[in-house]
């Protein structure tokens, strides 16, 4: 059972409310939704959650050969997994640097783990993330 929550948070370790990664976990070949980032949330079942979970990407990449649009997605669990926020496909060229955020509440959540993903449109070569930020604030 969740630890209620208190109105007093003097000596209360808050961590577990806002988790952060800047791992680069991979970088999309070609045109395929990849993982670039996976964000678990430390002690998911022990941490009340009253009206969802915010969640923030932002990413730093460079276009691979031949892309035209580039996607984020905040997805629960895996590739496969619910979308929770997406950017819809944001006109790229390739070769080029950009930066990138995309936002999103689950306000359901029901999974400890989520994963920021990148799609290339028409992409023939690997695009590069050089940098990332993951996080999430439960609350």
């Amino acid at each position: 059972m969740p630890v209620p929550i208190r109105l007093n948070v003097v000596e209360e370790d808050l961590s577990a409310r806002f988790p952060v990664t800047t791992t680069v976990a991979a970088s999309p070949a070609l045109a395929a939704e990849t993982i670039i980032a996976t964000l678990n949330i430390p002690n998911f079942g022990d941490t009340a959650v009253v009206s969802g979970i915010q969640l923030t990407g932002w990413a730093a990449y460079t276009v691979g050969t031949s892309g035209t649009a580039v996607t984020l997605r905040i997805r629960q669990t895996n590739v496969l997994g619910t979308v929770v926020s997406t950017t819809g496909a944001l006109s790229k060229t390739a070769a080029n640097l950009y930066v990138d955020d995309v936002n999103g509440t689950d306000a359901t959540p029901g999974v400890a783990t989520y994963v920021l993903t990148m799609q290339v449109t028409a992409g023939a070569a690997a695009s590069t993330v050089s940098a990332l930020s993951f996080s999430a604030i439960m609350v």
